[in-house]
């Protein structure tokens, strides 16, 4: 425990040092690549590339032996007992066009598990961390805890997806069925929005097609403030995994139920 709480600190320097690289190039002008296919337009710029090239270093230089798999610069000894799970910039979109909704996730997985996850905000100077001291919100220095809220009834649920773009036919019912039946859909928050629903402000979040560095971070920090992460089905998320956050857990498997229709 004594090791993950120091972990789970170093997790909060690592979101400092990326937010050192990435905040100086938001909304100054920076050019960004397209390395998307045929599928879609999938920007990344220097502050990814940058961002996650720092946290490496930090990672190599503290934990030599631990594994790092990130979206910019691929996996590095997955086999680890520890490794580092990481999305320098999620939200890439949002930060070329000068929202602040982008986050960094720095997730660590021990043996196999998700243990630690963290979610921030450089542009709004927080951080949002689940591990072993539970979930809270760090900014300015003051870190306070946070819980996920009760929400007994589905028609009273605030919930949230990038952008229904994403999703293929039949994932789009699921969603509008989902939609119709709560009081509220935000779109276009990113991760940000798993960090509301850990801080009990909204109550779940839908998506599809995400990697292992958009889901693993949020999956910790939501698990840690009392909620629920699966996957559309409801199973553990694995490889390229539909996921389902929700903060009470007593919604979940009539949210699945609504998405599966």
């Amino acid at each position: 425990m004594t090791d993950l709480k120091r972990l789970e600190e170093f997790s909060l320097e690592l979101c400092g040092a990326a937010a050192d690289v990435a905040v100086p190039i938001f909304r100054a002008g920076c050019a960004h690549e397209d390395k998307g296919d045929a599928a879609g337009f999938d920007p990344v710029t220097e502050a990814d590339r940058g961002a996650e090239a720092v946290i490496r270093q930090l990672i190599q230089a503290r934990f030599p032996d631990h594994g790092v798999i990130g979206e910019e610069y691929g996996t590095d000894r997955p086999g680890a007992e520890f490794v580092w799970i990481v999305d320098p910039v999620d939200g890439t979109r949002a930060f070329i066009s000068g929202l602040p909704l982008w986050t960094t996730l720095i997730g660590l997985r021990q043996a196999g598990e998700l243990v630690i996850g963290a979610v921030a905000a450089p542009a709004l100077g927080e951080v949002f961390v689940g591990g072993p001291s539970g979930a809270r919100r760090v900014a300015g220095g003051i870190s306070t805890p946070i819980r996920a809220r009760a929400c007994p009834e589905l028609s009273a649920a605030v919930i949230s997806t990038t952008d229904p773009i994403l999703f293929d036919v039949q994932q789009k019912r699921g969603w509008d069925a989902l939609r119709t039946a709560t009081r509220l859909a935000r779109l276009g928050c990113d991760a940000y929005a798993y960090a509301m629903v850990a801080a009990g402000r909204m109550d779940a979040v839908a998506e599809t097609g995400l990697k292992p560095w958009d889901w693993a971070a949020p999956t910790a920090l939501v698990r840690s403030a009392g909620g629920t992460v699966t996957d559309w089905a409801g199973a553990e998320p694995s490889g390229e995994s539909s996921l389902l956050a929700v903060g009470d857990p007593g919604l979940a498997q009539s949210m699945r139920g609504l998405l599966a229709s």
